[in-house]
């Protein structure tokens, strides 16, 4: 069997995370975790040392897949960070909330006559401090979940994350949202290239993917 991530460590963040704002209450997006379960299990397959990061807990982790469960950005922040040194890949697969509530109530929030707002602050861009601080051997990919411009979009991310590879999707497009079993992605490379794919079950993206990053960690 041809494994060529055979002792390579490989770092997958999957999910959505929860930013909370009271003991009952909290934000979080559509993402299910599909997708990065798909790669951390083609990825084990291929032979890897993989370190799932996830929020997803109704999942079952691939065999021999090393789960790392945290639920807040700021959580998963932390996990990526401590264990960033060791390994030769990064696939971000997961939707990190962008904003967390500023203060977090240590009791329920009673409901009062009139509207409630709430202020929100920034969280720590996960995939940008990777690709900033990534190794010169070290390959990073990041996704992009767009509903248009996609293509903009996308190659502004790569350039801004600083990334290796970013995998795209227009999540409006039948099969290609979140907690569907398929996607329709194109992958764009910081060496220009650009690979448009129909619609294929998330194990068949998570080989492309794992083939592009056994090309990339040749290269280096």
């Amino acid at each position: 069997m041809n494994r060529p991530f055979w002792g390579k460590n490989v770092l997958i963040t999957a999910g959505a995370t929860r930013e909370k704002l009271d003991p009952v209450r909290y934000f979080t997006n559509h993402s299910t975790g599909k997708m990065g379960f798909a790669v951390a299990e083609v990825a084990k397959r291929a032979g890897a040392n993989v370190t799932l990061i996830t929020s997803t807990r109704e999942r079952l982790v691939p065999p021999g897949v090393n789960a790392v469960y945290v639920g807040s950005a700021e959580e998963m922040y932390a996990a990526v960070k401590e264990n960033q040194a060791k390994q030769d890949a990064f696939v971000m697969t997961a939707a990190v909330a962008d904003y967390t509530p500023q203060f977090v109530s240590e009791q329920k929030i009673k409901k009062q006559p009139g509207d409630f707002k709430i202020e929100m602050k920034r969280t720590k861009d996960i995939l940008a401090d990777i690709g900033e601080t990534k190794t010169a051997n070290q390959v990073v990919v990041g996704f992009a979940a767009e509903t248009e411009n996609i293509r903009e979009n996308a190659l502004k991310k790569l350039a801004s994350k600083k990334a290796d590879f970013i995998v795209a999707n227009d999540i409006t497009d039948a099969g290609a949202g979140f907690g569907t079993d398929t996607n329709i992605v194109t992958i764009y490379g910081a060496n220009g290239s650009e690979e448009s794919f129909p619609l294929l079950d998330k194990s068949e993206v998570a080989k492309e993917i794992v083939k592009r990053i056994t090309s990339r960690l040749e290269q280096k």
